[in-house]
């Protein structure tokens, strides 16, 4: 079988039609999000054809370390932050493919699957993490989105003053050379980009897909029209760049602000679902969907008003962050059914090898979600683990979640591998035996939280003191399920639970 899977950036789960079912995001898990509906025609097509996965959970976070997880079908945080693939890692492209620059004919002779990857992400290659790519048959980037280092022109062009003295003054000189028409928009080229390489290679047996668009994340420049759905303003609000602030919002912003980022993200989503309707009227086109496994899924979401906050990061991975959608079609299970199992970004490496007939490594600490596809009533897993590296550790068996700070000090913490941290701001000391040592790392300033989901979805009441019972429950499970990746012993140190 085919498979194809789709990662999009930082997509919040109340903004896709499978999740929100036509409701105002506000009725949906948080009263603090916007009165929109948000439409995702598309989406909703892929959601009738395929299975809707409800409790759908991160893993390592943010946007590189929840890719090792999905490469790798190991979690990364406990070990390490944002990095490379390893030497020692079996990631999923050479697992399909085999050893890179071989013949195709060779590959096929072998057993082998093509595998291709077509993505705007300009991370996957950028120094600190940029060997994504070369485990693939083929690859091919669409080149400028966020502080992709492409062109450097002396040239005047559109720059919102509050992005003159950021990254992104890189996303708008690209803005300058490349983008004409709405085909030029990123996630517009790359998925224009898998159409047409469908077009030319939907007859290999078996292929692997592999599409990862930075939409939605920031920037947030979708077509003006696009924003006024939400926003009459449209672009009109004075003092914003393309991007909004990883803060407590109402510190940073005022009210049209707020709403008028906000109303940029929820165009983003809507424009990313136009162009992902061009993709399943190829796979229509071209017979695939009897033969191909089609997954969409997100690395993490972001907070837009939920905590009172806005962006990734500064807290615990709470539900609009750590709570991911998860769609996938399949070809032998019928349409519009949802499941309640535990499922996280490690379940699609083992789901991959499976589906398209290659061994799974030993190992991994994913399962395979295609007995879940099959039936409701297929186990997964006890409970979810998710985190940032030297952060908190989340858990959750789908009804209750704790979110488990670390102790005064932080420490121990090691970081597991040879690279440096190049991406993240972590001090690290010498290697030896394996591992260094990080110095001076603060968790988040926020306190152990623990939530009854049943009953606060958005997790915006502390039952930590009102409910020791269960917090020993949730903490016990940190425990065992830490114990039982093989993680690092002095994590449960560093969390005050050893």
């Amino acid at each position: 079988m085919n498979v194809i899977m789709i990662v999009c950036d930082t997509l919040r789960r109340d903004h896709c039609g499978g999740y929100h079912l036509g409701r105002p995001l506000n009725e949906c898990w948080s009263a603090e999000a916007p009165p929109w509906r948000v439409p995702t025609p598309n989406m909703d097509r892929l959601a009738e054809r395929g299975v809707v996965f409800d409790n759908c959970w991160c893993g390592s976070t943010p946007c590189m370390p929840a890719r090792r997880d999905i490469y790798t079908g190991r979690y990364e945080f406990p070990w390490r932050g944002w990095g490379p693939l390893a030497e020692e890692d079996l990631d999923l492209p050479r697992q399909i493919s085999g050893p890179p620059n071989q013949s195709i004919a060779w590959m096929q002779e072998q057993g082998h699957k093509v595998s291709y990857l077509i993505s705007d992400h300009f991370h996957l290659w950028e120094q600190g993490a940029g060997n994504y790519h070369m485990g693939y048959t083929g690859f091919d980037f669409v080149r400028g989105i966020e502080a992709d280092a492409w062109r450097t022109d002396p040239v005047a062009f559109y720059l919102p003053e509050p992005d003159r003295m950021r990254k992104l003054e890189r996303h708008w000189r690209n803005v300058h050379f490349c983008r004409k028409r709405e085909e030029d928009y990123f996630s517009a080229q790359t998925l224009g980009r898998a159409c047409a390489w469908l077009e030319a290679n939907h007859t290999y047996k078996d292929f692997y897909l592999h599409l990862d668009i930075f939409d939605p994340h920031e920037p947030w420049d979708p077509p003006e029209e696009l924003v006024k759905m939400f926003d009459p303003k449209g672009y009109g609000v004075a003092g914003l760049g393309a991007a909004g602030p990883y803060a407590k919002w109402r510190e940073v912003l005022n009210e049209e602000q707020f709403n008028n980022l906000r109303a940029r993200y929820a165009a983003k989503v809507v424009f990313l679902d136009r162009w992902l309707g061009r993709l399943f009227d190829t796979l229509d086109r071209l017979g695939l969907w009897g033969n191909t496994l089609v997954i969409l899924t997100s690395d993490h979401g972001t907070f837009n008003g939920d905590h009172g906050r806005m962006g990734k990061l500064q807290t615990h991975e709470h539900d609009a962050v750590g709570h991911i959608p998860l769609i996938m079609a399949h070809p032998d299970v019928s349409g519009g059914q949802r499941r309640a199992q535990l499922t996280q970004l490690v379940d699609l490496y083992p789901t991959t090898l499976e589906a398209i007939g290659r061994p799974v490594p030993a190992g991994v600490h994913g399962i395979s979600l295609l007995p879940a596809l099959a039936s409701a009533d297929a186990a997964t897993r006890r409970y979810a683990i998710a985190g940032q590296f030297g952060k908190s550790v989340t858990i959750t068996d789908g009804e209750w979640i704790l979110h488990q700070s670390p102790a005064a000090g932080n420490q121990p913490l090691f970081w597991y591998g040879y690279h440096l941290s190049r991406f993240m701001p972590i001090q690290l000391g010498q290697y030896c035996d394996g591992r260094r040592a990080v110095v001076g790392y603060e968790s988040w300033p926020c306190p152990t939280w623990l939530s009854d989901k049943r009953s606060d979805p958005n997790e915006l009441r502390n039952l930590a003191e009102a409910r020791p019972d269960k917090l020993a429950e949730m903490q016990r499970a940190v425990r065992q399920t830490l114990a039982a990746i093989g993680a690092p012993k002095e994590q449960l140190v560093r969390l005050g639970l050893a």
